[in-house]
């Protein structure tokens, strides 16, 4: 997994509440195992027209953010089914970062194990964010995980929480397996222990 320290990089805004799993990648989408190649399809119902031409008003559309990689959200993003192929699909979009007041806890837990950094904040700093992030090609924002902290366009800063160990797997790149590598050691000195103990194994 690619580790995460610090992004500078466009801000989208997406003020939408309850945006679910199936917005984020629509289920006819969900025939694949592979986690690449679903950028296309993500946000699909609101990126295209019923005919299939692109959506000129979506924001990921526009020109100023068709390269964003970080959203900003409105309330419980995620929600919904607790498909992968979510974080998986704005992860192949480019989306390393998304900032919203509360997220799904099913599609938070599945970004860290992609690579992706959820940031919860009150809905005074949101509000903020998804101003500069309004600016379009002057929406960028710096998000620093080692201090913690989301730094806009004008110089401000906003804080925010992450547990400890969520933490340690990004800045590292941990994904499950990779945590497993991490205590091969003890692994190793338990399996050579039940040999001594068990002969027959």
């Amino acid at each position: 997994m690619e580790k995460f320290t610090a992004l500078t990089g466009v801000a989208a805004p997406l003020p939408l509440v309850n945006i679910d799993t199936d917005m984020i990648i629509p289920k006819q989408f969900l025939k694949t195992i592979k986690r690449s190649g679903l950028g296309t399809a993500l946000f699909h119902e609101m990126r295209t027209n019923d005919d299939g031409s692109k959506n000129e008003e979506f924001v990921l559309n526009k020109p100023s953010y068709e390269n964003a990689q970080i959203l900003v959200a409105g309330d419980n993003f995620g929600c919904g089914s607790s498909r992968e192929h979510a974080p998986w699909a704005l992860l192949d979009y480019g989306i390393r970062c998304v900032i919203s007041t509360s997220f799904a806890d099913i599609f938070y837990n599945n970004c860290f194990k992609n690579g992706i950094l959820p940031i919860v904040v009150c809905q005074e700093d949101l509000d903020k964010l998804m101003d500069d992030a309004s600016r379009g090609a002057n929406a960028t924002l710096t998000v620093d995980l080692e201090e913690q902290e989301v730094r806009g366009p004008d110089g401000g800063s906003i804080k925010f929480d992450l547990d400890p160990h969520r933490k340690h797997c990004l800045l590292n790149g941990l994904d499950d397996i990779g945590q497993t590598f991490e205590k091969t050691d003890h692994i190793d000195s338990y399996e050579d222990k039940l040999g001594l103990s068990h002969p027959w194994h």
